[in-house]
Parts: C-alpha cells; structure tokens; sequence
C-alpha cells in the first residue's frame, strides 16, 4: 500500500486503536475516540484529583530541583500532542513513581530522579507520562467503563494507573484506589513516549534503558517494586517492541542529548536534601535531657541543637544561571 509523503502512518496496536508513527506531532489528534469528558471536564477533574495529592504528600519546593524538573516536562509536553497546559511538582517519596492526572497534572517522585542515571532516562519515564494525557487514557478509560472513584486518587506510571499510599504524617499510610490501563493504551503511551523523547532531542533508547534496569532491580528484590507494576508488568514484550519501534520508526541522528552537568548538579542537590530529612527526621523521634537551670552541664542533644542552628544560619549556595 502506498503511502503519501508527509502523512501519518497509522499503525494497529489492537483492538480499534492506531497509532501515528509518521509526523510527530502537531495537528494530529492522538486523543480522539469516544470520550464522555469534554477537556474542560477533564481538567476540572484532573485539578480536583491534584489538589488531593497535595494535600496527602510532601511537595519538594526546593526552587532549583523543582524549576529543572518542571523545565525538563515543559521541553517534552511543547513536542508532544498534549492540549491541555501542564503543571508539573517533585514529590518528596522514595518509590522510583511518577503520574499524570487527566488535565495534566503531572508529579514526579523523588525516588525516580535519584534512581535515573542519566536526563534522558528521567526525561523517557516523563515522555510516557505525557503522552498518557496527550492521547486522553484517564478519560478514555473512564469512559469506557471503568469510572474512577473520585474519593480515590488515581496514579498513572509506566505500568498504568498504580495503587499509591500516601504518607501523612510520620507513619500512616493512606491506601489509594487503582485502576489499569489496557494494554493498547500502554503500549501507546510507550510508543508516543519514544516519539517526543526524540523530537525533543534525547536518545530514545535511554526509556528502554531504564526499563531494563527497573525489570532487573524487580528481580534483584522481588516485590519491591510490585505495587508499581501491579497492573501492567515490564514485560520481555514490551521492551522488545520499544526497541523495534526505535529502529523502525525513528530515524537515527547524528547525536542525542544523553545526559548534562545540571541533571548531576540537581540529583546530588536533591540526594543531599533528602539525606538532611532523615536525619532531621532520625532526631527528632531520639528522646533529649535537658539540663537543669544554673547547672553549666551540658547534655546530650543540647551541644547538637546548637551547631545544627549555626549551619542553619549559614548562606544558601545560589546555582549559577
């Protein structure tokens, strides 16, 4: 069959659905299929789903990781076919995890940006994230059937929409509702993943790369990441079908942006940030004495107290623009 330059080639992923494999984005509509939510519903729905986040977990506001990440989203979502603005937030949790809700609220776990190696493989996991809210999965889904609970908040990573519990407080785990992504919406959101990785500039086989390196640690430590993969396990397949798609439909450049001194800078700013939390943390759950009025004794916690405030007062370091 021929195929007219400059067109999209649409490519079966299964069961009605297609794929755009030829221009990367643009006026293509990669959201289209029956959809009962208009996009000012979805992001209304979206908003009320991420101000529900906020208020279970901790938000990073540390400006300089926060700017990054959010620049490094904004860069992937202005080559993507998402339609609706994003807003992008660090949240301060070890499970390597990231989501975007309907409407394009997206959040990215700190344990994700301290487990990547590189700004491409950060950049893949966000690129597929997108492309969930370019392509209207949550809405879709939602429509076909499978209704989110709004007293529940849904939580979209690699493998779909994830079970999450949110910590509040010092130890209570809040349990989050779930609910899985087809297949055909998976392997989509994979495929135009790739796409806007590489328009972007990345190198597109950084996502298969932490893929690879996600399945392995899966089977290093069984179990650690099961909640993560729950619904849509990294299999064999679907790594294989990536680096197909790498290979047939993204042609090769002469160079890609791998990694960059700032995502080294932001992940040593941010490893150090989460370091002084759990020793901040430690401490504060450690019994202190106290000495007595008058008495020139000085106990433990006191002496620490006092040089914990010195280098509290101390200058904070300003990154070079």
């Amino acid at each position: 069959m021929g195929h007219a330059p400059g067109a999209p080639l649409l490519g079966r992923i299964g069961p009605g659905e297609q794929v755009y494999y030829g221009c990367l984005h643009g006026s293509r509509d990669v959201g289209r299929g029956v959809n009962f939510y208009s996009l000012e519903k979805e992001i209304a729905l979206g908003k009320q789903l991420a101000q529900e986040i906020e208020r279970q977990a901790k938000i990073v506001d540390d400006p300089v990781v926060a700017e990054y990440v959010n620049r490094i989203g904004q860069n992937l979502v202005r080559n993507s076919d998402a339609k609706v603005p994003f807003t992008i937030k660090v949240i301060d949790a070890e499970e390597v995890n990231a989501f975007a809700l309907p409407g394009g609220f997206f959040f990215v776990n700190s344990g994700l940006i301290l487990r990547a190696e590189s700004e491409a493989e950060l950049a893949g996991v966000m690129a597929h994230e997108i492309a969930h809210v370019a392509a209207r999965h949550g809405t879709r889904q939602a429509t076909r059937g499978q209704l989110v609970n709004l007293a529940t908040i849904p939580l979209i990573f690699m493998g779909g929409w994830a079970g999450y519990g949110a910590r509040q407080g010092a130890s209570v785990l809040i349990p989050i509702g779930f609910l899985s992504f087809s297949r055909a919406f998976e392997e989509e959101a994979d495929l135009l993943g790739l796409q806007y990785l590489y328009k972007t500039g990345y190198d597109p086989t950084a996502f298969v790369d932490f893929f690879e390196k996600i399945q392995a640690d899966e089977k290093r430590k069984p179990g650690t990441l099961s909640k993560v993969f729950a619904s849509h396990p990294l299999t064999d397949d679907r790594i294989e079908s990536a680096q197909k798609n790498i290979q047939e439909i993204l042609k090769a450049k002469p160079e890609y942006v791998v990694n960059t001194s700032e995502f080294v800078k932001v992940k040593a700013r941010l490893a150090s940030l989460m370091n002084r939390k759990k020793v901040d943390e430690k401490d504060l759950n450690r019994p202190r004495l106290r000495k007595t009025p008058g008495s020139g004794t000085t106990v433990e916690g006191e002496e620490k107290d006092k040089k914990e405030g010195s280098e509290d007062e101390r200058p904070t370091l300003k990154r070079r623009n």
